[in-house]
């Protein structure tokens, strides 16, 4: 055929592709939490939105139907395809939306595109086994930094107040040519110490001002013990502890907790063809005490009963813990590997496809999805103790601060009032015996009156 006739023919069939509108692409995907799941008859997911995010970037219909045999894909004896590779095998479907692993077996069989997530294996037990294995002094993060940081300036500042108030209010120098005063600086710093710790340290301030002060921090205390014990109750009680199984290799050197992986899957794959001794080992103990599971549901169902750990996909494993929160996944994560989306062999469709995926991801529309779809909702159930913050306590902390001014305004009142008093029997300036007064109660221990100040 002349180059004329090609490119007349070529004319004409795109031309018939642009006449018949956007294309339409079977789709064949599998029913499994979040990724597709049904609603009334239709399906909702992550794997669905993704879809439709790829759909609109290029301009394609799709009709979506769950796998017949509600397989991922795999070969059986006589090397035969199943599940959804299976389908885009055949030609039953132009593609696979699904957390399809992206493996080296199945890239020989069908085309796969840029991961559209990354995930691992790991595995998941539940809370109740693992072991308490805190940090020391752990409890002091039942506070902030800041809010420690607050209660000791808010100790020192009352402390020093006490110490003010009680030098200064005449209520405390019944008989200032004879008598101490009690409160020195060490013993104010100890009565707010036996005041915080609930004991109580004697003796009591007998000014009004003094009172004042020390109440408002009784109640500043009450209300920060308070809120220590409860966040204290929280946190023994909390499942916050770390696993004594922490790793594939604890997982592999005891006999006490079964362990398995869904059969035939590319996680039993993993483990089947490793060379590491310890995944090898894994693989052993699986095979002959056929503690597999057939499905990720029977896997979950296994774990939550307890003395079983399911091992699987890391995002499916993050999946279970946000839903069921009895369980906990192990911080471990091996096999990297990534979802892709499987298409026939030779498809021009996989260039389009990973263009778009890599456009979602630069975007943060994937990021999107999966905050989405995989949302904890046990976030109100564990009741987990947070550190406290000062925003928290700002109240208690305002209180006290206006305690502690309101203190020392009433002690400088009360040295006012005897001064004024002073001042009209001799017939002096207040502000002149205020100051000695406040001169003579600062230099020592034993004041003097402003009539043994002028003798001198």
């Amino acid at each position: 055929m002349t180059p004329l006739g090609l490119i007349l023919v070529s004319s004409a069939l795109l031309a018939g592709v642009y006449a018949a509108g956007p294309q339409l692409l079977r789709v064949t995907t599998i029913k499994e939490e979040p990724y597709a799941m049904s609603k009334g008859s239709e399906l909702e997911g992550f794997c669905i939105d993704l879809l439709s995010a790829i759909s609109k970037k290029f301009d394609f219909k799709y009709d979506i139907k769950l796998v017949k045999d509600s397989r991922y894909g795999t070969t059986d004896d006589s090397g035969n395809w199943n599940g959804m590779i299976g389908e885009v095998v055949r030609g039953e479907a132009d593609i696979a939306v699904a957390p399809l692993t992206l493996t080296a077996k199945r890239e020989t069989a069908v085309d796969m595109t840029k991961p559209f997530m990354q995930t691992g294996l790991s595995f998941i037990l539940r809370k109740d086994i693992a072991s308490d294995d805190s940090q020391l002094l752990s409890f002091l993060n039942l506070f902030s930094t800041e809010v420690w940081m607050g209660v000791l300036v808010a100790y020192l500042l009352t402390s020093v107040c006490i110490f003010l108030v009680s030098r200064i209010s005449p209520s405390e120098w019944e008989q200032p040519e004879t008598e101490n005063n009690f409160f020195t600086l060490s013993h104010s710093f100890w009565y707010t110490v036996g005041a915080l710790t609930l004991q109580g340290a004697g003796p009591h301030p007998r000014a009004l001002s003094g009172r004042v002060i020390t109440s408002i921090w009784w109640l500043f205390s009450l209300v920060l013990l308070a809120c220590f014990f409860a966040n204290l109750s929280l946190w023994l009680h909390s499942d916050n502890q770390q696993q004594s199984i922490k790793s594939f290799e604890d997982l592999a050197n005891q006999n006490v907790i079964e362990y398995g992986t869904i059969k035939d899957s590319s996680s039993f794959a993993f483990f089947k063809n490793s060379n590491n001794p310890t995944y090898k080992r894994i693989y052993e103990h699986i095979k002959n005490a056929q503690s597999y599971s057939l499905n990720a549901e029977e896997g979950l169902r296994k774990a939550q009963k307890g003395n079983y750990a399911f091992i699987g996909e890391s995002v499916s494993l993050d999946l279970a813990v946000a839903r069921y929160c009895n369980l906990t996944r192990a911080p471990e994560i091996i096999g990297m590997r990534g979802y892709s989306i499987a298409a026939p062999l030779g498809s021009p469709l996989v260039k389009n496809l990973s263009v778009a995926i890599l456009h979602l991801s630069e975007s943060g529309e994937l990021d999107y999805l999966r905050s989405k779809w995989w949302a904890s909702s046990c976030i109100a159930i564990n009741g987990k103790s947070a550190p406290l913050k000062p925003t928290s306590l700002k109240g208690i902390f305002l209180l006290l601060a206006l305690g502690l001014g309101l203190g020392l305004f009433l002690a400088l009142m009360e040295l006012a009032a005897k001064s004024r008093k002073v001042a009209n029997t001799q017939k002096k300036s207040c502000c002149s015996v205020m100051c000695a007064e406040l001169s003579q109660r600062f230099r020592s221990g034993e004041p003097t009156t402003a009539e043994s100040s002028e003798k001198h």
